[in-house]
């Protein structure tokens, strides 16, 4: 008499030999482990719930791009790019880990769980690089303008390392011999490097400007003979505004080779005037200019460093005045020089100190040596 065929039961006939064969060690273990399988389904379900529960927190505290960010963004940030994928083989990970599975079902429940669990990684790891990039970036320039130029290949790069790396870890695990693949990638990454060092190189130079900030757009800076404001910062250019009003475009490799001097954090800026007074000029008057400087100095509000005698010039008492102009950003530096001058001028007019000119005496000498008037002596005669 012929097995009559339960209609319920798939049928299984045409099927591979390994999946009946995992088909039926399966039943059988359900058949056999049934309250193990449940305590382990009703722990996955909460550990999902948890993983979903994690998920959503992160959704509501990852803020909006462009905002300011804490830690705690960054890693809502990760925690929102959870997977369906991942939290279901965690799941069933657990339950063929606790219910002893046959060996053909946990291979494949474990295969599928390493692909799951290196790719997340992967995601995870490249919105926490990208998020703490934002931040170092964002806290100091709210704008955010020279993180937008760069971010998108910033994007790239990490994204391709990050997935490649997750690609050789995934055969790895398959047994594939990776060695050959990761020389190639390496020469790969060689080569491409070699051909393209320019444009890298300047490239590296734009992410070092706007990680380090050795300057920052809008700010005036000196370099070489050339003081300039900077209008923008690209990925292989800077581009400045000569104060003569010429624009000025030089690669960021080459600009942060030179030695900069940036003009826009000045606390307060030293102004020193050479004045050069003539030999005759009395004694007390020369040793009074130092006071006499010091007053103007402190009478136009800026803060008094030093003055003195310095040489004894060709033709002048040589003195040197320096002093400091507070809050650069609302002191106009050539006026305060211009205020200085002229408060010097009227105060030496006022005191009768005589300012040195380029002048030469000559003197007439007899043949003995002895000076004589270069013209005869006219004698005096009275009307």
């Amino acid at each position: 008499m012929a097995d009559k065929k339960d209609p319920d039961l798939p049928d299984i006939s045409v099927t591979p030999p390994n999946l009946r064969e995992m088909w039926h060690s399966t039943i059988a273990w359900f058949q056999i482990h049934y309250i193990q399988i449940l305590i382990a389904i009703s722990a996955a379900v909460v550990i999902y719930l948890l993983l979903a529960a994690l998920r959503e927190l992160g959704k509501r505290h990852k803020g909006d791009r462009g905002d300011p960010l804490g830690y705690a963004n960054v890693l809502g940030r990760a925690a929102a790019r959870t997977t369906q994928f991942f939290m279901v083989m965690v799941a069933a990970r657990l339950v063929v880990g606790y219910a002893d599975a046959p060996a053909s079902l946990a291979k494949t429940i474990t295969f599928l769980f390493t692909i799951a669990a290196v790719f997340q990684a992967a995601t995870w790891a490249r919105e926490i690089i990208l998020g703490l990039i934002e931040r170092k970036t964002l806290a100091d320039d709210s704008q955010g303008e020279t993180l937008a130029n760069a971010m998108g290949l910033i994007r790239v790069l990490v994204t391709v390392a990050l997935f490649a790396i997750a690609a050789i870890v995934v055969l790895d695990n398959l047994g594939v011999n990776v060695t050959g693949l990761v020389a190639g990638l390496g020469i790969g990454g060689i080569a491409i490097g070699l051909a393209a060092q320019g444009i890298f190189s300047d490239l590296f130079a734009a992410l070092s400007i706007i990680f380090d900030k050795p300057f920052r757009r809008g700010e005036i800076i000196t370099y070489d003979q050339t003081t300039a404001r900077v209008e923008k910062i690209g990925l292989k250019s800077t581009r400045l505004r000569a104060m003569s009003g010429e624009k000025k475009v030089i690669s960021n490799a080459n600009l942060l080779q030179k030695e900069i001097t940036s003009l826009q954090t000045l606390i307060q800026r030293r102004v020193t005037f050479a004045i050069g007074i003539v030999y005759h000029t009395p004694e007390e008057k020369a040793e009074a200019i130092p006071d006499i400087l010091r007053k103007i100095v402190e009478a136009e509000g800026f803060l008094f460093v030093h003055a003195g005698m310095i040489r004894f010039g060709a033709s002048s008492l040589d003195y040197e005045l320096s002093f400091d102009v507070p809050d650069p950003d609302t002191h106009d530096y050539f006026q305060s020089r211009h205020r200085m001058g002229l408060a010097i001028w009227k105060a030496f007019n006022a005191a009768g100190i005589e300012f040195a000119y380029p002048s030469q005496t000559t003197f007439t000498a007899a043949p003995d040596g002895r000076l004589i008037m270069p013209y005869a002596d006219v004698p005096h005669v009275e009307t």
